[in-house]
């Protein structure tokens, strides 16, 4: 068999783990031959392909980014939308000349909506959940987001010691359009007194109120943890809504804070031991369901267990994060505030 390889979307650590463990796995244990195609779909449109080999695939594993180059398919998706069919017709008939078996698409919620209408399409292929954000539905998590927590944890420890001395809020912005789980995970893990989250909102006076309780008591300083996509009363004229935070606090309660935007820094360098290794059982497994012929689903993570959903079920949803969700319950349980009563 032979099978294409492509990463689209944002950048994120563990991306060259996963192609290697699709890649290695393919060649060494199933005889394959395969294909790294350039720069996500539209090096499908365009053949730009390059032969990926147990030589070539040799060092990727600790390297961030994609080898593969990848890119946000806005084109390549009003292709697939066009209500002429010989538009589509130019997508099949690439796939057809590559002489591909399979195409795996390593990429988020997006990617994995894409992977679904080439399958509908009639070509055979296999999705592989990629983000940061841990917002691919069907799956419990997905690989980046352990190193985007790590990096996020990180930054919130360095943060204490700026706000204890000298006796400032400290409002620290994540990743997160619409899922808060890095701002979840990495503020719980990093000791945050307050986390606000897209999913939850929140209400001023609240954290004003946590915030001058914390004074009172003796705590004159505070980190406040929140996720980028968090929908701000009055919009944020063009600032972050760290921005926001920090001087509504400041102006509130008087005490001197700060915003800080990591942005970036979350998705890049190395990726984590426990990403590095997702990446290869997942690309393992698609493999698996390559050389088995089971097309058309996406690799997931149930549980403590590698196994596969449809893309049917998965496409165009979000997986996000419940007031119910036991870390949020385990943080009200002591005291950490979420900005709402």
């Amino acid at each position: 068999m032979k099978i294409g390889i492509l990463s689209s979307g944002g950048d994120c650590p563990g991306i060259n783990a996963t192609i290697r463990g699709v890649g290695k796995t393919a060649i060494n244990d199933y005889g394959m031959e395969v294909i790294g195609i350039q720069n996500g779909f539209s090096g499908l449109l365009y053949k730009d392909i390059s032969a990926l080999t147990e030589s070539s695939l040799s060092g990727i594993l600790t390297m961030g980014g994609t080898i593969l180059g990848t890119a946000r398919e806005k084109e390549f998706r009003k292709i697939l939308k066009s209500p002429d069919k010989k538009d589509q017709e130019v997508i099949k008939k690439s796939y057809k000349e590559l002489d591909l078996d399979c195409l795996v698409c390593i990429g988020g919620n997006g990617t994995q909506k894409t992977t679904w209408a080439l399958s509908k399409l009639g070509l055979n292929v296999i999705g592989i959940p990629k983000t940061i954000d841990n917002d691919v539905f069907g799956t419990d998590i997905t690989f980046g987001f352990s190193t985007a927590v790590d990096i996020a944890t990180e930054a919130i420890d360095r943060l204490h010691s700026t706000a204890s001395s000298h006796q400032r809020v400290m409002v620290i912005e994540l990743m997160g359009h619409h899922a808060g789980w890095i701002t979840l995970y990495a503020g719980m893990a990093g000791g945050a007194d307050v986390i606000l989250l897209p999913e939850l909102g929140y209400n001023m006076d609240t954290i004003i109120e946590v915030l001058n309780n914390r004074k009172k008591n003796g705590k004159p300083y505070s980190i406040v943890a929140v996720a980028e996509g968090i929908e701000v009363e009055g919009g944020t004229d063009g600032h972050h809504p760290a921005t926001y935070f920090a001087r509504e606090i400041e102006k509130r309660t008087g005490i001197e804070s700060r915003e800080t935007v990591l942005g970036y820094i979350q998705r890049g360098g190395s990726p984590s031991a426990h990403d590095r290794n997702l990446g290869t059982m997942l690309g393992g497994y698609a493999a698996k369901l390559i050389a088995e012929k089971k097309f058309g689903r996406m690799v997931s993570v149930k549980g403590q267990k590698i196994t596969d959903v449809s893309l049917e079920e998965v496409a165009g949803k979000l997986r996000i994060v419940k007031p119910d969700d036991p870390m949020v319950l385990q943080g009200k349980r002591m005291g950490i505030s979420f900005g709402i009563k």
